[in-house]
């Protein structure tokens, strides 16, 4: 008798597809250094699914922020774990991140004809640490509110359009309810939507190229 897998890989033929995107020969010199990529995306994923069970019940206004963490850590069944995973994950996102472009870097993987998969793997590096600059204003709290105090007045030191980027970016002169709201759509709409369009092109590229061999 025929499993629930083999019926639905009889019409959707899901074992060749797999075949085709992930059996593939790997050159010599490939360790496990190599997976420090897919680490990352292993975090990302981690990330996605605790970030979209947090988003139930996390309400991004002044008011109501710190609030709402409070019930998510305090009151909310598993809440304090999906929170931790979600706190960790993107710890161990940025370290991955890192590590896989020193390992890039170290290997001369970016060399052509590479170069431009390079670029969208740097462009992705940027995004990981709005990420984390985005989510860490999120729990509204005193060093939340200090810290993204510091950090946005850092572009106003720069000549002309400094002043410009930093209301830009909290929303008048002051860190306040606006920034918060800006700071959550950033974190939850406008770099995701980014960030799988340029996932997209940095895996399709590894597809069509292959995995660069070691030194």
């Amino acid at each position: 008798m025929s499993n629930p897998f083999s019926i639905i890989d009889s019409r959707l033929n899901l074992s060749r597809h797999y075949r085709r995107i992930f059996e593939r020969p790997l050159p010599e010199g490939v360790t496990y250094f190599y997976c420090l990529g897919g680490m990352a995306l292993f975090f990302l994923i981690v990330l996605t699914f605790t970030g979209v069970v947090l988003s139930f019940y996390y309400i991004p206004s002044a008011s109501e922020a710190y609030h709402s963490i409070r019930f998510i850590d305090s009151k909310l069944p598993g809440g304090w774990l999906m929170r931790a995973l979600h706190v960790w994950a993107a710890s161990g996102m940025v370290a991955a991140v890192m590590a896989h472009m020193l390992r890039v870097y170290i290997t001369g993987s970016y060399k052509p004809p590479r170069e431009l998969n390079w670029v969208v793997g740097a462009t992705l590096f940027v995004l990981t640490m709005a990420f984390g600059f985005s989510g860490y204003l999120l729990p509204w709290d005193q060093k939340a509110y200090w810290a993204t105090t510091v950090g946005t007045a850092m572009p106003s030191t720069i000549p002309l359009v400094g002043h410009f980027i930093m209301q830009l970016l909290r929303g008048g002169d002051d860190v306040s309810g606006i920034t918060l709201l800006r700071f959550y759509v950033m974190h939850v709409y406008i770099l995701p939507l980014v960030s799988i369009f340029l996932l997209w092109a940095h895996f399709h590229m590894i597809r069509r190229q292959g995995i660069s061999g070691g030194l």
